[in-house]
């Protein structure tokens, strides 16, 4: 499902905050009738479920919908596992993909994010998704992982499958997942038909990319296989660049909704990272963590049995009055910012770091080419389906020029 904004409502961006404040007039835990589980709304609560994996599985196969080809890719997807297998998986991967790493791509990042801005130097109006926000990760992930660069728009198609949640309403059941995953099961079959390909190549003819330090990398003599391999690339490829895209997105719609905002982070791009960081705080791309409580608890005062679906609310805990000073206002200058959007704990977004990176500079460029970037008309505004992903699919800005 997508969602075009109507003219004369709210926008999306803004609406939704709003229902996540509400939320807390319930108490830090609350049953969802229409979806039919727990929810943690506190940050205090969310940070403590996060931090024990023993208690709040993310193994969660027994609890949600399966098929055959998604079972593939799960093998090497540790956001999915619990200890000791997460901390093998990880502990391989962290080997090849080091804050160097990250760091160094600071140069070719921003190499990129010029050619994709100099494609549209001529045009007064862009849409912002579609010039920058989806290539510019895209194309980054891409080099990493020593793809070539000709089938870069294979990956944007598949993330617009995977995450474009189509096939489902703003409140899916398990019948509703199911329906999707059999509709988008033939994407995942072909990504991982063509990871496999690209990891045996590398295996064969190794080159300086992450996909041959991932199959050079070993923790304890152990080595990862070649499936464990096709799901951590494949997780990578698609949500590593997804989460820079709705972040860009919603950066921009965010301050044009801000324009003091705006315009102080114009005249101090200092600020540019804090401001990145309320972004996050303010619309995390996925304000929602499904977890499987595996023995009996008390949380809020409500008694929940083991095997019990459990959704840690990013979003809420994020708008938490009691960590955070005016949780509804926009401070870019917000010091210390401690959201949770990254999550929290040993699942701690492995991609943060690049994401963080990929956003400061493509703000930094965009405030430098353009000395005016507005949003002409909220009706023209294309959101993802705010079930799967909070972020925009179409963004029509108008720009002008020093």
């Amino acid at each position: 499902m997508i969602s075009k904004q109507p003219t004369g409502e709210r926008p999306l961006l803004e609406e939704l905050p709003d229902r996540w404040r509400g939320l807390h007039e319930t108490g830090p835990v609350r049953y969802d009738e229409t979806q039919r589980v727990w929810q943690v709304l506190d940050h205090e609560t969310v940070s403590t479920v996060l931090a024990d994996p023993a208690t709040y599985s993310s193994e969660l196969s027994t609890l949600a919908p399966t098929q055959s080809d998604f079972e593939t890719f799960t093998q090497g997807n540790f956001v999915g596992m619990d200890p000791p297998e997460h901390r093998k998986l990880r502990a391989l991967v962290s080997q090849a993909f080091t804050p160097r790493v990250v760091q160094g791509l600071e140069p070719r990042i921003e190499a990129v994010c010029a050619r994709l801005l100099d494609a549209v130097a001529d045009r007064d109006r862009f849409d912002l998704v579609d010039a920058l926000a989806y290539p510019l990760p895209i194309i980054v992930i891409a080099e990493l992982l020593g793809i070539p660069a000709e089938e870069h728009r294979l990956f944007q198609e598949w993330a617009s499958v995977l995450f474009g949640g189509d096939q489902l309403g703003e409140a899916p059941d398990m019948a509703d997942l199911e329906r999707a995953l059999e509709a988008i099961a033939p994407t995942v079959r072909e990504m991982n038909s063509y990871m496999l390909e690209h990891i045996r190549a590398r295996r064969a003819d190794p080159g300086d990319d992450l996909t041959s330090r991932l199959i050079a990398a070993e923790v304890d003599g152990v080595r990862l296989g070649d499936q464990e391999m096709v799901g951590f690339v494949a997780l990578l490829l698609v949500a590593g660049h997804i989460t820079t895209t709705a972040l860009l997105g919603n950066a921009i719609v965010t301050f044009d909704g801000h324009p003091d905002t705006d315009a102080a982070l114009r005249a101090d791009p200092t600020r540019i990272p804090a401001a990145v960081e309320e972004i996050l705080r303010w619309l995390p791309p996925f304000p929602e963590l499904g977890r499987r409580v595996t023995r009996p608890v008390v949380l809020g005062g409500h008694e929940i049995p083991a095997d019990t679906m459990l959704m840690a609310h990013l979003g809420a805990a994020n708008r938490d009055p009691a960590r955070f000073t005016a949780p509804d206002v926009l401070d870019v200058t917000r010091s210390p910012n401690p959201h949770l959007t990254f999550g929290h704990g040993i699942h701690f977004c492995f991609g943060a770091p690049l994401a963080r990176l990929e956003a400061r500079i493509a703000l930094h460029m965009l405030h430098e080419r353009f000395r005016k970037l507005v949003i002409p008309s909220y009706a023209d505004i294309v959101y993802q389906n705010p079930a799967v992903i909070i972020g925009v699919r179409h963004l029509p800005v108008e720009v002008g020029r020093p």
